[in-house]
């Protein structure tokens, strides 16, 4: 099976090259159908590479084999947590476009197949990177997801705000590859190698850390943590939420900020895992400060909105940080319950984004005032947007429940506190939305479009169609939804997640009567929030306490790139303790 390996990466390449070439003279219908069979047809292998995975699993693309142990060659490795990742990834792929199905309002000038061509590339660049050995070639592949992402984001290019967004989400994640490829070149210069494995194990020779390998850690972490959204890199996720179309916003969420966690923990585990890397304590300190930061910031943030896509996308910063806390305890059991959370919110995470997908195609609006009461005729939609928010919140048996409970237990009663929190404050303010908008609950909002977190007089993305809902659009989050509820029903499926990220442990990832309790605590409590908010005053400012904070999101390139700055430093401060005394 590892000969297969290459073809995850061809196979959308492929479909992509042929979807451009073809032009303007394939019918939409056909663009879309070789979209949709190109990434089935890729989902469909990756999930047999993950039933024959195995850490030992590598195939040397082009024959490149290393000789007398030194390797010029690209590195695919067929492990669980690669092929698993892969696997997620083309599963969710083919999901956005079958919910894209004749979604778009095309401009005459723009050929059919445009769409399901970037998507097609963005599947590929993921691919290649939850699978690639290579350290450059990760950066390659994440770049090459990057710059597809930046176009995805900026799609309806008519529209002054999405070039804007895509604009920040460009610069933003720009800047933080090019301080990744300088920690590569540092690597490269100590080490003389690109393999990830080969990179740990010659630091290793080379004795304890110094201010090299504390530096090529901050610089490669740094890229990653901005494709991953992790507070203080996080700036560019709400703005291109806000205008990326809603297929794209599912993408973003649902992988493309877990593949950069992914990255962080697989750099951190091959490459400065060993006695000359960054010691686990440090590092492990690093990403508990970020992530508690994060968690907190992004709850917090996710409250104040109305705009229904900045509100998910900062409750993606939000458990953001609590993945990142999770690989910051730096405990096999915590990473089995870190995966098996990101399982389970992709699957809610996307179902949200697409239920709001379709308030926008009914309404011209994602504002939760504006829409207060509207959507009572679509109590389908209504149902699949409480699932989702439930799922957020950790009620068993979703996996996230499951992944969260697994996590807590790992961190003890602090992180419980944290994790319970945040769970309750995010899905409380989707609970929120959900009250509002489909049950007319609460007084009516005072009319104000112009609001600052407003999400009125937005563009339709679809061909605006009258009647009922497509029933992709319905059935796609139903099914998401499904498999978020499979993740923490279906027993063999957390022991699968336990041997792949966990095999030095006894640990199998299971629900206990506490994960329960807390899971249920954590819905009640965001159910009591949105209650209490329904009830309250409409329209309210934010307290005063809250507006420094929100100052510091504002809009301005510059302002995000300082922070970057900031992040940079403030990793390499929180590891520099390992190498002083190193």
């Amino acid at each position: 099976m590892n000969q297969l390996l290459p073809l995850v990466v061809a196979l959308p390449l492929l479909g992509a090259a042929v979807l451009v070439a073809a032009g303007r003279r394939l019918p939409r219908i056909a663009a879309e159908s070789v979209g949709c069979a190109v990434a089935a047809a890729t989902a469909g292998l990756t999930i047999a590479l993950l039933l024959n995975s195995s850490p030992d699993a590598v195939e040397w693309v082009g024959g490149w084999r290393p000789e007398g142990g030194e390797g010029v060659g690209i590195a695919l490795v067929g492990d669980g947590p690669g092929t698993g990742l892969a696997a997620l990834v083309s599963v969710l792929v083919v999901a956005v476009l079958a919910y894209a199905w004749h979604y778009f309002d095309e401009p005459p000038r723009r050929h059919a197949g445009s769409f399901p061509a970037l998507v097609l590339l963005f599947q590929a660049g993921m691919c290649g990177f939850a699978l690639t050995g290579d350290l450059f070639n990760a950066f390659v592949f994440f770049e090459l997801m990057s710059v597809v992402a930046y176009a995805l984001t900026g799609y309806r290019v008519e529209e002054k705000k999405a070039v804007q967004g895509a604009l920040t989400f460009g610069v933003l994640n720009s800047l933080g590859a090019y301080a990744t490829l300088t920690g590569i070149v540092l690597l490269y210069a100590r080490t003389g190698e690109l393999n990830m494995r080969r990179i740990g194990q010659q630091l290793d020779a080379h004795g304890g850390p110094d201010a090299l390998v504390l530096a090529a850690f901050a610089l490669v972490l740094t890229g990653l943590l901005v494709k991953a959204a992790a507070l203080p890199f996080h700036f560019w996720l709400p703005d291109a939420h806000a205008v990326a179309p809603t297929p794209v916003c599912m993408l973003l969420s649902g992988v493309m900020v877990e593949l950069g966690l992914y990255g962080v923990w697989r750099v951190c585990t091959t490459v400065f895992a060993g006695p000359g890397g960054v010691p686990a304590p440090d590092a492990g300190r690093a990403f508990l400060v970020l992530g508690t930061l994060g968690a907190l910031v992004g709850a917090l943030m996710c409250w104040q909105q109305r705009h229904i896509k900045r509100l998910l996308a900062y409750s993606t910063v939000a458990h953001t940080g609590l993945f990142l806390v999770g690989i910051g305890l730096m405990k096999p059991q915590a990473t089995d319950g870190v995966a098996l959370y990101v399982l389970g919110h992709a699957g809610a995470k996307a179902a949200l984004f697409a239920c709001t997908g379709i308030l926008l195609d009914r309404y011209g609006s994602v504002d939760e005032h504006e829409l207060h009461g509207r959507a009572r005729e679509l109590p389908v939609v209504a149902a699949l947007f409480l699932a989702g928010a439930l799922a957020l919140a950790g009620l068993p048996p979703f996996g996230t429940g499951l992944g969260k409970s697994v996590v807590e237990e790992a961190g003890g009663i602090g992180f419980t506190v944290l994790f319970v929190a945040v769970s309750a404050v995010t899905a409380g303010a989707v609970l929120r939305v959900a009250a509002r908008v489909f049950f007319g609950l609460g007084p009516m909002p005072p009319s104000d479009p112009g609001h600052e977190t407003g999400g009125g007089g937005e563009e339709p993305e679809t061909e605006g169609r009258i009647g009922r809902v497509p029933v992709t659009m319905t059935a796609v989050p139903a099914v998401l939804l499904a498999g978020s509820l499979a993740v923490g029903l279906v027993p063999g499926l957390a022991r699968a997640v336990g041997r792949g990220f966990g095999a030095a442990s006894t640990y199998s990832p299971h629900w206990t009567l506490t994960g329960l309790l807390l899971g249920a605590a954590s819905a009640a409590l965001g159910a009591a929030l949105a209650g209490a908010a329904v009830q309250g005053p409409p329209g309210r400012e934010p307290h005063a306490w809250m507006w420094p904070l929100r100052r510091l999101h504002s809009g301005h390139i510059g302002d995000y790139i300082a922070w970057l700055l900031v992040g940079t430093a403030l990793l390499g401060a929180l590891a520099l303790p390992g190498v002083l005394t190193g």
